[in-house]
């Protein structure tokens, strides 16, 4: 249980004592005793409604009952300094904030692992972000899904999670098909014979081209090749090459995966004909039309999904539902996908799919990513100056960098539209939010090596009592919510809140270095502020860290 989690409880505990002791009811009738945070802090750190919640019980007004129970609180097992009532009964408590200086020794003391969990028992993750086809680069809209994805990776395993970072390669289907025909094309163009044309549906990027003329050079053999084994071999050859590029990019991207799954395997391995089976073992699939068809509406689906096509060819959605069961297979408590805008249709019939093998649906958890816009100097970019195609993640890294890249895509909530302003990324300025969170943790860097220079080091030792500036317990608290910030995203999926947290940190930190000077000829009062800054730079580098950002020393 993390410090702020303690000090709730105990003072839970005490005002349930206080209630007992006023005899105001028995405890076994004590009803649930709820304390917040005042939006006004002049009104104490934590207020209860608790004596109003009584009067039915204790039949008494609600103002003679906080009183009641204010006479009858242990202030100090309660880490209570004062007690004020107000409005109808409303209590409100201003905590000793001694409490609070035990949070800079646990800070120095656990270092990189500060507000992480110190177990992962909380059950098994997979999260599937990213998944992008093999057949091109990736845009903004994926950059945004793998700053989110591997950011929300990064918080539930620090949350307690067991988490596997699973990236879907779609290296099955006709859009593969039309992968290998395109480089088909090139190659065979390149040596000079143009009898193979372009497909329809066709990839027409200079990738394919290089690929193209690549092959030609080095494997002029391919030719000879039966048309079906060239094709075979051409997939093979096009996916791994859009893989490794994608690999790259993403690993520079700060972006990385346990497991890159792919869809050929589920061919391979039978889990689709396994699958297929068991759903029509359950009695779940009919044949209509030549087709055969999976009956999601059981489930909330507003209508059936065909699996299997008139021609015997299999829909993009029968390898989906097998890859679902292989997670589920595989130990997976919890099952998280981040999806594209254009999948929202797509959420009931996968969830109604593994209701149809005996798997609770809730179990499956998909977050949709809205659309990003990039814009400079105002207007929408949508265009490469320098390829005319689509702004890919490699330019935008080359632009803005990749930790204002990744602070930007993660500091709204996924399900929200955001427009990406590439001039603010780049300023070196306090508008810049990444500029701005990072700028703290180089100034703290510095004062840090300051105070070593005169000999004085952070340590537990402190008398930190000798804390007292508001500025200085303002910003104790704000590490103290460490914890509780990550717990609270990694329950409700929100990577937003962690960059909340990192920028409401930030300028405590400002506000506290204008109001308060830490070096000064007070050797003991210096030691305990260097110890509270060190406690602030774990905590801020800590934080960037799981949004997948650098914590400078120097800027």
């Amino acid at each position: 249980m993390n410090i702020i989690d303690k000090v709730k409880h105990t003072l839970v505990a005490e005002i349930k004592a206080s209630i007992v002791k006023a005899e105001l009811t028995e405890a076994a009738n004590i009803p649930e005793i709820k304390i917040e945070i005042p939006k006004d802090t002049a009104n104490g750190d934590y207020s209860s409604n608790i004596a109003m919640v009584l009067t039915k019980i204790a039949k008494r007004n609600p103002r003679d009952i906080a009183q009641a129970i204010v006479d009858n609180l242990d202030a100090t097992k309660a880490n209570v300094k004062e007690v004020a009532i107000a409005g109808p009964g409303f209590i409100n408590f201003y905590l000793d904030n001694s409490y609070l200086t035990a949070v800079i020794a646990e800070a120095l003391n656990k270092g990189d692992k500060f507000g992480s969990a110190e177990s992962h028992d909380k059950g098994k993750i997979i999260v599937e972000y990213v998944s992008a086809n093999p057949t091109g680069d990736l845009h903004i809209g994926h950059a945004r899904n793998a700053a989110v994805g591997d950011t929300l990776s990064n918080i539930l395993a620090a949350a307690g999670y067991d988490v596997t970072r699973e990236y879907y390669i779609n290296d099955a289907g006709n859009q593969i098909t039309n992968l290998a025909r395109s480089i088909e094309a090139r190659y065979f163009e390149a040596l000079g014979d143009t009898t193979h044309t372009m497909p329809d549906d066709g990839y027409h990027g200079k990738d394919i081209i290089n690929i193209g003329r690549t092959l030609a050079e080095k494997q002029p053999e391919l030719r000879s090749l039966s048309d079906e084994e060239r094709v075979k071999t051409f997939r093979k050859l096009g996916v791994d090459y859009e893989m490794e590029k994608l690999r790259t990019d993403l690993a520079d991207f700060n972006t990385h995966f346990d497991s890159w799954f792919s869809e050929t395997t589920l061919y391979e391995q039978g889990e689709i004909t396994e699958v297929l089976n068991k759903m029509n073992e359950l009695g779940y699939t009919y044949e209509q039309d030549g087709a055969t068809w999976l009956r999601t509406t059981d489930f909330k689906d507003d209508k059936d999904r065909v699996l299997i096509k008139k021609d015997g060819n299999y829909t993009y959605f029968l390898p989906d539902i097998a890859y679902h069961f292989d997670k589920v297979q595989r130990g997976n408590d919890t099952l998280i996908n981040l999806f594209g805008a254009d999948h929202h249709g797509y959420i009931n019939r996968l969830k109604a799919s593994l209701e149809t093998f005996g798997v609770d649906s809730d179990r499956l958890e998909i977050q949709i990513m809205q659309m990003v816009r990039l814009m400079q100097d105002g207007e929408e970019v949508k265009m490469s100056k320098r390829t005319g195609n689509a702004i890919t993640l490699r330019e935008i890294m080359d632009e803005v960098g990749v930790d204002a890249a990744r602070y930007f895509l993660t500091m709204r909530s996924p399900d929200t539209h955001f427009d990406f302003d590439m001039e603010l990324a780049k300023q070196e300025s306090q508008d810049n939010p990444v500029y701005y969170a990072q700028y703290a943790h180089a100034r703290i860097c510095s004062i840090l090596k300051q105070a070593q220079e005169r000999g004085i080091k952070p340590t537990t030792d402190a008398d930190f009592n000798l804390i007292t500036n508001d500025k200085a317990i303002e910003l104790l608290k704000k590490v103290a919510e460490f914890e509780p910030t990550i717990e609270s995203a990694a329950a409700h999926r929100a990577p937003h809140r962690i960059t909340n947290y990192i920028q409401d940190l930030a300028a405590h930190f400002h506000k506290f270095y204008n109001a308060e000077k830490v070096l000064t000829d007070d050797v003991a009062k210096t030691t305990a502020l260097v110890a509270l800054i060190e406690a602030v730079r774990i905590t801020l580098h800590n934080a960037l860290h799981l949004v997948g950002v650098n914590a400078p020393e120097s800027m």
